[in-house]
């Protein structure tokens, strides 16, 4: 017979499946399952969420992981997440709250949906993990302006490892002169071939030298 402790957790987990508004979209082979805990949340924002998707995922699986792209992706809005969101697996948790708070960023999806598509063993640097993911959101983002998301322009304390958007700029700049670079970075973290010499590999120069480039003309 279960315990007392194990049927209360499942029940408890039971309550909580009933409590959820779970919606499942589809677009061609792709597929979206809303799974919602806040019964707050706003109708507008949740369109906006399912439009992001369905639009930015199939241009960041067909440019970055065609063959091997997770098609099917499960977002949960979580009321009890005091971070903005994170992604694993096929799977997307975004804070209820920084949505209520901030109800035009929803890029965040295009953000989280990258990571998805990224997949890459562990052991990869988080900064140009973090910037591919900010760059994607540059590239194919649909809500940035109304978020009030932008690249920032450079800074003399800025550094490539900054990630997020500090990187992201980095590798638009670095886009210009070699147009592959982040198709290339993206590729060698999945394949787990990556390594600083990548850079000298894809470009015949470093990642310092490439930032001191960048540094002597941001703008070019």
């Amino acid at each position: 017979m279960p315990s007392p402790i194990v049927i209360s957790l499942i029940l408890a987990a039971s309550i909580a499946c009933l409590s959820a508004d779970v919606v499942v979209y589809t677009s061609g082979n792709y597929k979206l399952t809303i799974v919602n805990n806040d019964p707050n949340f706003d109708q507008s924002t949740r369109q906006r969420c399912i439009d992001t998707y369905f639009a930015t995922m199939p241009q960041m699986c067909d440019r970055f992981n065609r063959n091997s792209c997770t098609r099917d992706v499960q977002i949960t809005i979580d009321p009890g997440y005091n971070g903005v969101a994170y992604a694993s697996g096929g799977a997307i948790v975004i804070s209820a709250t920084w949505l209520r708070n901030n109800p035009q960023d929803t890029d965040v999806v295009t953000h989280e949906s990258m990571h998805v598509v990224q997949r890459y063993p562990r052991g990869d640097p988080g900064w140009l993990i973090e910037g591919i993911a900010d760059y994607a959101r540059w590239k194919y983002g649909r809500n940035n302006p109304a978020a009030n998301w932008w690249l920032p322009p450079f800074e003399v304390n800025h550094h490539y490892t900054n990630a997020y958007r500090v990187t992201a700029r980095f590798l638009a700049w670095c886009e210009k002169f070699y147009p592959n670079i982040v198709v290339q970075l993206d590729s060698a973290m999945r394949s787990n071939t990556y390594s600083g010499n990548s850079w000298n590999q894809f470009t015949g120069k470093s990642v310092d030298q490439l930032w001191s480039d960048y540094a002597n003309n941001p703008n070019a």
